[in-house]
């Protein structure tokens, strides 16, 4: 394999990592507005309800503090380990993620749970996809 070849995916590694990493948030942030959008449409239009009823998503990240930080690196370590080609490490991942997590989760009634879920689901999904796009462009080379 000639050098420049490794440095190509090298260079194809590193930048969607970033992506997965540094817009993965993004995402996150967009699936968390149209889940409140979704959640103020089935309400009736009674507009003091509604933003007693959406409210929550957006309040839950209070409750759950560093999640941006958290999320990068959830991002960083489930990229790494799909690339990896180790499903053990994603499950450690995981279940270290829940398990910081829980206390915050059970004390709380205010949507911390469902921001949770969505969050680390939109985020490991995102950073799958990455790895995938990742593996395959590297394989083309």
């Amino acid at each position: 394999m000639t050098a420049w070849l490794v440095v190509a995916k090298v260079v194809v590694v590193a930048a969607l990592a970033a992506v997965a990493v540094l817009t993965g948030g993004r995402v996150v942030l967009a699936v968390f507005r149209r889940a409140e959008r979704s959640r103020a449409a089935e309400l009736p239009h009674d507009p003091e309800a509604a933003e007693q009823t959406v409210a929550p998503l957006t309040r839950a990240a209070a409750t759950l503090r560093g999640g941006e930080w958290i999320g990068m690196l959830e991002r960083l370590a489930v990229f790494a380990a799909v690339l990896a080609g180790s499903p053990e490490s994603l499950a450690v991942a995981m279940v270290l993620k829940g398990f910081a997590r829980y206390p915050e989760l059970k004390a709380t009634s205010t949507g911390a749970a469902e921001r949770f879920i969505i969050g680390t689901f939109v985020s490991v999904l995102f950073a799958c996809a990455c790895a995938g796009l990742a593996a395959w462009l590297i394989r083309l080379f």
